[in-house]
């Protein structure tokens, strides 16, 4: 006994200092969002508190963490240490990993192979190209992932349908797949690459659109928003994307034409299909006066509203490309 207590003193006299400003603020943020999470089981929190005093200890009596990295309880710390890949013997029940700030390529097929319980992962600030399609797939709990700064060319694909919050911006992202975000039930915060030409979030539950939404994607020329539980889009919203091409918002509970198409000069399709719009203005698609749009409309869908298409004005559609551009057709209940 009298061993075992001389060796937890001299450990505790040797432990590092936990002043590091990465850690605290990575912990911080953590412990805000397992505020939001009071629904969950006790076993999800990620800093229990009904732990024994002992596994509180800042510091692991047993080889059970990686080499250089700190462990706490449920926590893994392991950020500015220079890494190329991620560590091996990460403790099974880890809920938090910080890999911030080293020099990470890649993330293998096995390299979070058996960590069920991670609630969250950061790999920001680091130098990763390529990420495996099954990387994620042993993690069954993942709430929090953050990969911005890095070099991806790709929106990682097989995300976990448990995210909540994908923080990917300062990449080198072009383009989203269609159906990497079908599915969550609950995605909450998308912090993307402003280099976006394409964005893909068709199949969601999205209600509406703020103003704010589409600030960052100055470039973004195609817009998918397609079955989703949209009500309404906040005037100016697309203002802030003078670039796109084509907006997908079929499949949604749109009332009205969206306000601010006619400005857009460079949009050639819109989907409005299978909403509940009842009525359309003469100006909801073309400028006013002289203004001339660049490029006509090719496709304008409007078909499976509840539009009575004999009471709109034909000057409705003075800036499309041909007639055939329009389908307007009946409501079918």
């Amino acid at each position: 006994m009298k061993e075992y207590t001389l060796l937890l003193f001299l450990a505790l006299c040797s432990a590092k200092s936990l002043t590091g400003p990465s850690y605290f603020t990575l912990k911080n943020m953590m412990l805000q969002d397992m505020e939001d999470d009071d629904d969950d089981d006790d076993d999800n929190s990620l800093f229990p508190t009904t732990e024994p005093i002992l596994p509180l200890i800042p510091f692991d009596l047993f080889p059970t963490c990686p080499f250089g990295c700190q462990c706490y309880v449920r926590v893994v710390h392991c950020s500015d240490l220079g890494l190329t890949s991620i560590p091996r013997n990460i403790p099974p029940d880890t809920r938090m990993i910080d890999l911030q700030n080293n020099k990470i390529k890649e993330v293998k097929e096995n390299d979070l192979q058996g960590l069920t319980s991670l609630y969250a992962l950061a790999l920001n600030n680091n130098k990763i190209y390529k990420i495996h399609p099954k990387a994620f797939q042993p993690t069954k709990r993942l709430r929090r992932l953050y990969l911005s700064h890095n070099q991806l060319t790709e929106i990682p694909t097989n995300l976990p349908r448990t995210l909540a919050e994908l923080r990917i911006h300062a990449n080198k992202v072009k383009k989203i797949p269609k159906d990497v975000f079908k599915g969550m039930k609950s995605l909450h915060v998308l912090d993307l690459p402003s280099s976006l030409l394409e964005l893909h979030l068709d199949d969601n539950k999205i209600t509406g659109i703020e103003l704010e939404d589409f600030n960052r994607y100055k470039d973004l020329q195609r817009l998918g928003l397609g079955n989703n539980k949209i009500k309404e889009v906040e005037n100016g919203s697309f203002a802030n994307i003078p670039s796109i091409r084509e907006i997908h918002l079929e499949k949604n509970k749109l009332k009205k034409v969206p306000p601010g198409l006619p400005e857009l000069k460079y949009l050639q399709v819109v989907f409005l299909h299978s909403n509940h719009i009842a009525k359309l203005g003469v100006n909801d698609f073309c400028p006013m006066g002289r203004r001339k749009k660049k490029a006509l409309y090719s496709g304008i869908s409007l078909f499976n509203n509840p539009v009575k298409y004999w009471e709109v004005q034909p000057s409705t559609f003075r800036c499309i490309l041909a007639r055939n551009s329009v389908q307007l057709g009946n409501f079918l209940k």
